[in-house]
Formats: C-alpha cells, structure tokens, sequence
C-alpha cells in the first residue's frame, strides 16, 4: 500500500476511494480485477471479475457473491452465503500474465450476506480489532516489520497415498548434495550472504522486488540468501502499519510463489522441508506509537534504550509465548523447525542483540537515530502461519503486558543454548511447546488475552484446524525424532 513517511518513520497511509480506483483500472487497461482473501489457515483464495462489473457501489455494498462453506475455517453449509467488499487501499496491477488479459488485485472483508454485517471469522477482520484496541489503548499507530524467509526449490514431489511408500524429494541447484552441473554448491548451514555464482536466486529475489514495488506499492529494504543450503531467500519488506502489513505479507507470498512458478521453480513458506539444515521463520518486529514519539524508545535507559512500556510489552509476549505458539507456529511441520541446533529460538527469555532469546531488542543504532527503528522482535514465529491472526495476536499479548504491567525479568545475556537446566531455572528461561498439540494445550488454558480481539469462535476454530493436523501428522513431542519432516506435511503445508 503506497504511504508517506514522517521524519521519525511512522507512516500515513494514502487513503484511496472508489472512484480513484475505477480511474486507475481504466488508465491501466485492465480487464479483469482479482478478489482476494484469506481462510483461517492463511491460504489465499481468489474470485476474478471483469473490470466493468467493478462500480462504486462494490466498494460500499460489496461484490461477488461467496460460498463460504467451502473455505476453511469459515461457515457450515446451511449458512454459506457471503459477500466480498474490496478494499480500495490494496489495488495492484498485477506484473505477470498476459497482457492481453491484464490483472488488477484487491483485497476484500468478508461479510455476512443479507445485511449481517462482518463476518467475525474473516482474518483480515481479527487485525482490523487488534488495529482499533491498540487505539483504544492510547496509541496512534503501530509499526511492523516481519522478516519472512522461504525457500525456492527447482522441483519438489512427494508420495503419501502409496501404501507400500511414503517419501519426498527436492531437487535444487544449489543442494549441498548437487554433484552435476555448473553450480557451487551450498554447504548445509553455510548459505548465509553467498555473493554469486554460489547465490544462484539473486535475479529471481530483485524480481521480485520489482514486482513488490512496481506491481503493489511496496518497498522493500534489501534481499539476501539466508542461512541453509537449496535455495532459503529472504526479503525484507519496510516496516508498515498492522493491517497493511498483513496484507503486504499476504502479497508477498503471493508475489515469491508466482514469480518462482514463472522461472520454472517453486516457492514455499513451510518451515521445515529439509532435515540437517536451518528452517525457514518469520521474525515479527514491532513497536508502538504516540504521535511522533515512539512509545518503546527511552534514552535514559542504559541496557537497550528500551522504555518501561516497551518492558512491558515485552512481558506480555513472554507471558503468553507458549499459547501464542497455535497461532503463531501453527503446523506440525513448525515444531520441526523449533529445535535444538538450528539458529530457532526454544527458549522464552528476551534480551539485547541476543538471537538465542525468543524476544529481543536489536541494538543496531545507538542514541538521537535510535528512537525510529526501536522495536521489539518476537522470533517465534514461522511464515506458515496466517500473518492476520499472528499480528493480531501478538499485538493482543504486548497490550495485555502493558495492561497488567507484566514484568520480563532480567534480560539474559548468554548463549541460552549452551546452559545447563539448572543455569536456565536460575535465570527463569521457559521453554517453548515441543509440538502442534503441546501448544493447542497451551492455548485452552491461556487464551483469555486473546478473546476481545479473536472471539471466541475464531479461538475455537484455531484449536479445531490445529489438532486436526496434529492428528492427522501424529508428531510426536520429543524435539530430536520431530526434526525430521514427515513426507504427508509436504501435502498439508507446502502451498502455505
């Protein structure tokens, strides 16, 4: 979503109407506009119409009629009718296809049809609430910055339905275990800001930036190769407001998959699909805003310029870190990636630059330049979750910190990893869900932070879809044998 920028960083969104946005379609000839959303699980769907069936009155009664028993997570089928009202500030001209068909994308809320109003379990509705508390709450605005990382294979292919098998395989040209071809390859934990040949994906990552800005409006800050080996990317998008940035991460994936499909490859966000190496995650920063003022930033504090409010929000995310799991690590397959060995955070403590604590508070800069990009960094997160309810929820536990004045403890300034058990007890250090179902469990007997924003039926749908993967995969809640990805996590979970 295109924005200005104030001098301290925060953002004012440029506000679109209808009626800009029927001008914009028209001058850029486009033939059919793409209505998009998402179902619980995060995955996109989408209604395509031809442009002139796009008038003012969509935008205000809504448009496209929609069946939402068949999305999941939604409605049961005697009450499925449903209506999509786009939202104007998420146009974009989509860069790949035809152009003989060219494509505009918006983003739609989802609403009841014959007049009910929202539809509660709309994902984008969820962020929408959490947006509108943190107002209620005092603050002008919140500023995110998700780091999402995914990977880009050449081929993937995986057999479950056999009942003399079950396997995967992945094939790509940077594997540590390629031996044909003109390719370097990439040594297991060693792909970390390769300069090419060695970084194969650095044309494929610049396109699709360009397609970030050029197509949707949104910058992104740099691009580079991530740790593991075939092919994990990452693309560091600049930080936007709470529902903006749930819908630029919606549009991320959609942009990496599509462009990935265009050169022959594929695209994906699930966190664990090689076994030996890093997982890919999405570390969520945030911060919160008075006006200009930063509500996390004070100079006068020695440790990490953070402020009191900035404390507390820190003691709700560590507070409520193991529920937050089921929403925020939502797959079986993410309890793969929340292991021992691997750069993932498994332990619940926060600290300054520290990447072995689930919270952290990057200290990059130092003083006057300080107080923009002062932000708290929950790491727990991975990208197979639906980014709407993970913001969301997030948001709920930092405000739930504040509210009750939840105090982190003291910041631990060790390799966590390398502690002994009596060392962590000593210091306070929790430990992350070892599974989906240890989670699920976590989030039944803490989840009232959560009920102003989800309600309780979206809670309840995010425990049902839970332990139903957990169920279906059987993962077991020991770390070591859940390293392993499962060949039938590849059928749930890779178009996540």
């Amino acid at each position: 979503m295109p924005f200005d920028r104030t001098a301290k960083g925060s953002l004012v969104p440029r506000k679109r109407t209808a009626r800009q946005v029927l001008d914009a379609i028209s001058k850029e000839g486009v033939k059919f506009v793409d209505l998009q959303l998402t179902d619980v699980p995060g995955r996109l769907r989408h209604v395509t119409i031809p442009s002139s069936m796009v008038s003012e009155k969509a935008f205000s009664e809504g448009v496209a009629k929609l069946d939402g028993s068949s999305i999941k997570g939604f409605v049961e089928i005697f009450e499925s009718d449903m209506v999509l009202l786009p939202d104007p500030s998420t146009l974009g001209v989509v860069p790949w296809g035809d152009p003989a068909y060219k494509v505009a994308r918006l983003i739609c809320d989802v609403e009841w049809g014959f007049g009910k109003g929202r539809f509660s379990r709309d994902p984008r509705y969820v962020t929408q609430k959490a947006e509108e508390k943190l107002k209620q709450a005092g603050y002008t605005n919140s500023l995110w910055g998700p780091e999402v990382e995914f990977f880009v294979f050449d081929s993937v292919t995986w057999d479950v339905f056999n009942p003399f098998s079950s396997s995967f395989k992945i094939t790509s040209k940077e594997s540590a275990l390629e031996t044909r071809g003109t390719n370097f390859p990439i040594r297991f934990k060693e792909g970390y800001y390769p300069a090419p040949p060695v970084d194969t994906l650095m044309d494929y990552r610049s396109e699709c930036v360009t397609d970030l800005w050029e197509g949707f409006g949104i910058p992104c800050n740099a691009h580079h190769h991530e740790v593991a080996t075939a092919g994990q990317c990452e693309i560091d998008m600049y930080r936007d407001t709470l529902v903006a940035m749930g819908d630029n991460v919606v549009t991320y994936k959609y942009v990496t998959k599509n462009v990935a499909q265009k050169r022959g490859m594929i695209a994906s966000t699930m966190p664990k699909p090689i076994f030996g190496d890093n997982a890919v995650g999405m570390h969520v920063a945030s911060s919160l805003w008075k006006g200009e003022r930063n509500a996390f930033f004070d100079a006068n504090d020695d440790y990490a310029e953070v402020s009191q409010v900035g404390r507390y929000y820190i003691g709700g995310l560590l507070e409520h870190s193991r529920a937050l799991c089921a929403i925020t690590n939502p797959t079986t397959n993410s309890y793969r990636r929340l292991v021992l060995g691997y750069e993932a955070p498994v332990y619940i403590a926060w600290s300054r630059a520290n990447r072995s604590a689930n919270v952290r508070i990057p200290v990059y800069e130092k003083g006057k330049g300080a107080e923009g990009p002062k932000r708290a960094e929950f790491r727990t997160p991975d990208p197979s979750c639906n980014p709407y309810l993970a913001f969301a929820a997030i948001a709920a536990a930092g405000l739930d910190g504040i509210k009750k004045k939840i105090d982190p403890g003291s910041p631990v300034d060790e390799d966590i990893y390398k502690l002994t058990p009596k060392r962590k007890k000593e210091l306070g250090v929790g430990e992350l869900p070892g599974s989906l179902q240890e989670a699920i469990e976590s989030l039944e007997s803490d989840s009232e932070f959560l009920k102003d924003i989800f309600g309780n039926d979206m809670l309840e749908t995010i425990r049902e879809i839970g332990m139903e993967n957990y169920r279906l995969v059987s993962a077991r809640p020991y770390r070591l044998v859940s390293a392993r990805p499962h060949p039938f996590e590849f059928h749930l979970y890779f178009d996540l």
